[in-house]
This record gives structure tokens, sequence and C-alpha cells, in this order.
């Protein structure tokens, strides 16, 4: 079986994300909190980024503008050409089934549903028939080494198998952009490894990853580093390969 499960690729050479002059402040009692403060920064189809930085430095903030989660102050945020600001919560959210895989810390999965229908669910709510969606899971879950707990409730599974399972339900409709915040912050090391060398496969295999971690040895896995501090990146390594524009002003 091929990899290759992610997008499909396009003929027209365009970033998987185009992020300019993002800013952010969230009001609390004691003052406002400017979490970012005009970020910039671009990623090409098929970089694997990580985000790196104390807590509190802006890059979940980050994280969370680009899948539309949040909305940012002021700025413009494009991801496969299409705009993230100024769009209603309908439109957003449709944006996300096309272009957006969402990985958690702490895996966020459907108790009450087998692993199966935990993979197959975004596709279905995407409008995919269940037995498309289910081809789909049964092949993702194969791919990522789980195939054997398709009929299991997540309760279950190990915590690097947890994940594997939010990575694989991220990947349901093949999303432009996979964004994995801290993927491996709830795990053991052996877990954390097995996440890792997963993401580098599927960074083999063609798809676009942007990896928000404060772990250095973590951050080693992807193409290059993007470090931020204090709402702003201040450092990036440039990616091996096809190059992104990064910076902050």
């Amino acid at each position: 079986m091929s990899e290759n499960l992610g997008p499909a690729m396009v003929s027209e050479i365009r970033p998987a994300l185009t992020v300019r002059g993002v800013r952010k402040t969230f009001e609390a009692e004691n003052a406002p909190v400017r979490a970012l403060r005009g970020v910039n920064l671009t990623i090409g189809t098929g970089d694997f980024a990580a985000l790196m930085g104390p807590s509190g430095c802006g890059k979940s903030t980050l994280l969370n503008l680009v899948a539309g989660l949040e909305v940012p102050d002021e700025g413009e945020i494009t991801v496969a050409g299409e705009p993230v600001t100024g769009r209603t919560e309908d439109e957003l959210a449709r944006m996300r089934r096309r272009h957006v895989g969402l990985v958690f810390q702490f895996f966020n999965l459907l108790e009450g549903m087998t692993v199966l229908e935990n993979v197959a669910l975004p596709a279905v709510i995407a409008g995919r028939k269940r037995k498309m969606a289910e081809t789909r899971a049964r092949d993702l879950l194969d791919l990522l080494g789980i195939g054997d707990k398709a009929a299991a409730v997540p309760g279950v599974l190990s915590g690097g198998q947890r994940q594997r399972l939010a990575i694989a339900r991220a990947l349901a409709n093949e999303p432009t952009l996979l964004l994995a915040d801290e993927p491996t912050g709830a795990l053991d090391s052996e877990g954390g490894h097995e996440v890792i060398e997963l993401m580098r496969r599927l960074h083999r295999g063609g798809q676009t990853i942007i990896l928000v971690t404060h772990d250095a040895d973590v951050a080693a896995a992807a193409e290059r580093v993007v470090r931020m501090r204090d709402g702003r990146i201040v450092d990036s390594e440039p990616a091996v390969g096809e190059s992104a524009v990064i910076g902050a002003r």
C-alpha cells in the first residue's frame, strides 16, 4: 500500500499557508495579553515545520488562528490560497473540513465510538458516504499500524496508539495542513518516539505538517524549526528543499 494518503498534488504551485501581519491580544484581569505581535509566515506545500518556544510565546495561539478556531485582531491568513480571516463560523467549519487536520496533546477522542468510527466520522460529516469513509479509515489505520484495533474502543489503547488514532482521524479528509499541538506532550518517551517517526513517514508521503512543541528533540524531527518568543517569530532554520519565507514585524 502506498504511504501517500495525504492531499492530492495540484499543478498550481502555491504555499500551503501564508500569514501576514497577524496580531492577537487577549483581555485579562490585570492587563491585556499581547499573544501575537505582527507575525508573518509562509509554509510551502509538502513542508514539515516545527513552531518552537517557551510556554506563552504565542505558538499555540498561532496554530489556533490558522485553524480558524480564533480570530486575529489584525492581519490575513490563507490556507491553500483560501482566506481564513473574514469568514463566518459556517465558512470556517467548511474550510477546516477541506484543509485542516488537527491533532491535540490530549487526543480529544470520542470514547463511545470504536476506533474505526472515530476515524470515519469527519469524512461522514463532510458528506462522504459511510462506506467510502470507512474504507478510507481502514486504510489510514493500516498505514498507522493500528488496523487490528478498528473494532476496539479508544480507552483500551496505549497512549501512543491513541495519538496514532487521533492522527488518523485528522487525516480522514485529506487535509492540506496537518496541525499538531504538542502531540507528544502526554506520552512517555516510547510513545513520543512512535508519533514523531509517524510524522516523518507522513511527511515523506507528501503531507504538509506544522508541529507545535517546546521540546528541541521533537522539533529536530521537522525539516525546519521556527522559533517564537513574546508573540514574535525570532528565528528560523532553513528547510531542506523548497524554502519557506518567514519573518516578523
